[in-house]
């Protein structure tokens, strides 16, 4: 059994801060509701399993984008493009009022324009983990621009790939 007390040595700031060290893609999670459809930036999503093809995302238990899938049941992972900065913020809760007509339906889910790639997925499982809840989601639906590069994130800022010879 581990020991627990060491747990609690860990400062919240400086875990997340060790974890911005490893870079990530960036992508909105989006869904549809009765209310509308909604989108929200996240850097926490894994491919799980190729057979069945699973894959998981990790939302803060108090986000209101939890409450709208656990009422819809599905969601889109949307990859963004290098070029969709703007997009990441806008998800993330600073709005652009520039963007518009942002969304494309597939599969009956609103899904972004311009993305490198774009799984829709239904929820299959939720996994309570500290302050924040994993979805399994099983894929139902791909797409994927196979010339888009991708936009990253390290350290608390935005990147490209730098491609070497």
């Amino acid at each position: 059994m581990p020991d627990t007390a060491i747990f609690e040595t860990i400062d919240p700031r400086t875990l997340r801060d060790c974890c911005g060290r490893f870079a990530t893609g960036v992508t909105v999670v989006t869904t549809r509701t009765p209310e509308g459809d909604h989108g929200t930036t996240v850097s926490a999503f894994m491919s799980v399993s190729l057979e069945p093809p699973l894959i998981s995302i990790s939302l803060d238990r108090r986000s209101k984008m939890l409450g709208k899938l656990r009422k819809s049941c599905r969601f889109a992972v949307n990859i963004l493009s290098q070029n969709m900065r703007s997009h990441a913020m806008h998800f993330a809760g600073r709005p652009d009022d520039t963007l518009t007509n942002l969304f494309q339906d597939r599969d009956g889910l609103p899904t972004l324009r311009g993305a490198a790639a774009i799984l829709v997925a239904d929820v299959v499982r939720h996994v309570e983990a500290g302050d924040h809840v994993i979805l399994l989601g099983h894929v139902r639906h791909l797409d994927r621009d196979p010339t888009a590069e991708p936009l990253l994130y390290h350290g608390g800022q935005f990147g490209s790939l730098a491609i070497h010879p």
